[in-house]
């Protein structure tokens, strides 16, 4: 049996956020999702190309395979990702995470990267379908933290897997629908302040429009630390009249202003915020259609995506190189360069800003590039002093404000390897002479052993324990 869609998209800054950075498409067959990160280096831009990329698949014909159709879309973004990256370097560290659901009557195929999150309500029951690509999702799958306790967790916004241009597999699966599943994809600035258990609550009243909105006005009231976008979808018999118009919400809003508030605190203090600048409408609830419209609809929605994405990328492209900083390892150590990585006309875009340095204690100093390495009274971090998950992302963390770059060592710096210590003989301890070293060894006889912090023997640096400078 045939079903349809009946949707909404919406979105809204947030109270702390200046800009949107979120994208959102919501179409006949397409729900799709992009949450744009990297601050001054376009994080708005890169989910644009995205979207406007995987939008494309919502005029495809049913009978295509959705999963490999989702695959070659979200690689094709991410490629114009690195396009833009390679023409314009100052956008270098810009990413985006994707979440998308492409729906053929009978099924949808999903699409995802990243922490965006991707619900099911059936039966009164909420799900996740998807799976959060970060670093306390991988804590939580080993039983190291509980999900209570990620959830709250510091470092739960650190992603392992985003679209930055750089290759990246992400999760395909299919998933049957039923006649009354309601669908949410949404971003971390709904589910990062507002529980499940509140959300499932919202998310069971009302229309699409109206849950949406309600859930929307909940993560206002938890503070709107981070730009809300929303998708809601509602599995409908194929006769019932559903919405054939896209709708965009986000940074690929229609409109030139945000939608009214209502009456409450919550809608008051979003009222009060200072404008954006160039902020872009961010909700629009699509109007039902005769069905000989959808071509037309489709063409200008394609257009409008084309012409949004190259007024952005001309708007971000020069932007000032100044107020971007980055992590990189160079000389072996971990160093925080000024600028963004890569060059253009042949010159370098960053130079050299600080070091990372970690004491004893795991107490952060950042001492000037100047600083006689030998006389520093700390050890400078290296790739080797962090725990394998940590390396692992040294090479994806993206550009960004100072600041930012301050909470990515701090991050980093508790993921540090326990101190290797040394135990050596004193002087005058014990008449037994050294071993000797077997027949035909050339290796010498050793004074001293090392321990892990916690006393056990056989630590090895680089492995299970980092060395400091004593």
């Amino acid at each position: 049996m045939n079903y349809s869609l009946d949707y909404i998209a919406i979105s809204d800054r947030g109270l702390v956020r200046q800009n949107n950075e979120d994208s959102a498409y919501a179409g006949p067959r397409l729900l799709a999702l992009a949450d744009g990160m990297g601050g001054h280096a376009a994080g708005e831009v890169a989910s644009q190309l995205m979207i406007a990329r995987v939008s494309k698949l919502d005029d495809d014909q049913p009978g295509a395979d959705l999963l490999d159709a989702l695959a070659i879309a979200c690689a094709e973004g991410n490629s114009s990702i690195a396009e833009e990256i390679e023409a314009n370097p100052v956008t270098e560290g810009m990413g985006t995470t994707l979440t998308a659901l492409l729906f053929d009557g009978e099924r949808v195929g999903l699409c995802h990267v990243g922490d965006s999150r991707g619900y099911l309500l059936r039966d009164g029951e909420l799900t996740q379908i998807t799976r959060d690509d970060t670093y306390v999702q991988s804590l939580v799958d080993e039983g190291s933290l509980t999900a209570e306790e990620a959830s709250v967790h510091p470092q739960r916004s650190l992603i392992l897997k985003a679209l930055t241009g750089r290759p990246v597999e992400p999760t395909l699966k299919y998933r049957e629908v039923r006649k009354g599943d309601r669908y949410l994809l949404c971003s971390d600035g709904l589910s990062d302040p507002v529980s499940r258990e509140t959300i499932a609550e919202a998310l069971a009243e009302g229309t699409p429009a109206e849950s949406a909105n309600r859930l929307v006005e909940l993560a206002l009231r938890s503070g709107g630390p981070d730009n809300i976008t929303i998708i809601i979808a509602d599995v409908v018999d194929a006769s019932v009249d559903t919405p054939i118009q896209p709708a965009l919400a986000g940074a690929l809003g229609a409109i030139d202003s945000e939608a009214p508030r209502p009456n409450t605190s919550a809608g008051r203090a979003a009222a009060m915020r200072p404008p954006a600048e160039q902020e872009r409408a961010v909700t629009t609830e699509p109007a039902a259609d005769a069905p000989k419209q959808r071509g037309r609809w489709l063409v200008a929605t394609f257009v409008v995506l084309a012409l949004v994405a190259i007024a952005a990328v001309a708007t971000w492209g020069w932007r000032k190189n100044d107020s971007m900083y980055h992590l990189a390892v160079e000389d072996g150590v971990v160093q925080v360069m000024h600028g963004v990585s890569g060059s253009l006309l042949g010159m370098s875009l960053h130079s050299h800003h600080q070091y990372v340095c970690l004491s004893d204690s795991n107490e952060v100093k950042l001492p000037d590039p100047a600083t006689d390495r030998e006389a520093l009274d700390c050890h400078l971090l290296a790739p080797e002093d962090l725990a394998p998950a940590a390396r692992a992302q040294l090479d994806g963390l993206p550009a960004d404000s100072y600041d930012e770059i301050r909470g990515q060592i701090g991050r980093l710096a508790d993921q540090a390897l326990p101190v290797c210590l040394t135990v050596e003989a004193r002087p005058g301890e014990g008449d037994a002479p050294a071993d000797e070293p077997a027949e035909g060894s050339s290796e010498a006889p050793t004074a001293a052993t090392s321990e892990a912090a916690d006393g056990g023997i056989g630590s090895e640096p680089g492995v299970n324990c980092r060395e400091v400078r004593r």
